[in-house]
């Protein structure tokens, strides 16, 4: 059985299908396609079938990432077959938490920046919906930041697994 990952922002159009793409492809360079599945959500459904934000779309595809994405929202539910849930930040982590039907539910629940050894005091990534497009290039490279200290915390895990 995989490993499984869900990035969690609140309308699964900027900060979380980034992510995804982002660590899907740290996942696949490291050679551990088939052992860590990657998937995103929102803590709200308000975009629910939409694809990611353009100017989500237009980043990640000038920096060589994967963009295929439809906007669904994160239910309770998931929890059970998920072993890392991945909040963008800190509003996130406390919805997350709260829905979490159970305390080691609500352990699963992490802060992607939290994975990033030179974030310091505050591990949000800001959303970038407001604003322009130096916003999402801001975004992507946190997300780059702490995709690979996420990949070396699920690296061993996934393995384990598969054996």
């Amino acid at each position: 059985m995989p490993y499984r990952v869900c990035f969690v922002c609140t309308g699964n159009i900027c900060r979380s299908p980034m992510a995804e793409s982002v660590f899907r492809a740290r996942v696949a360079e490291d050679g551990l396609d088939g052992l860590v599945e990657i998937d995103s959500a929102g803590t709200g459904g308000w975009h629910e079938g939409d694809p990611a934000d353009p100017r989500t779309v237009s980043v990640l595809e000038e920096h060589g990432y994967d963009t295929g994405h439809s906007a669904r929202q994160f239910e309770a539910s998931w929890f059970a077959r998920l072993d890392l849930v991945i909040a963008l930040d800190e509003g996130h982590l406390r919805a997350l938490r709260r829905l979490a039907p159970t305390e080691q539910d609500a352990a699963k629940v992490r802060l992607l920046r939290s994975f990033d050894p030179a974030a310091r005091d505050d591990l949000d990534v800001p959303d970038p919906y407001y604003g322009g497009l130096e916003g999402f290039e801001e975004c992507l490279a946190m997300v780059e930041a702490a995709s690979d200290g996420l990949l070396d915390a699920v690296r061993e895990k996934a393995r384990e697994r598969a054996a």
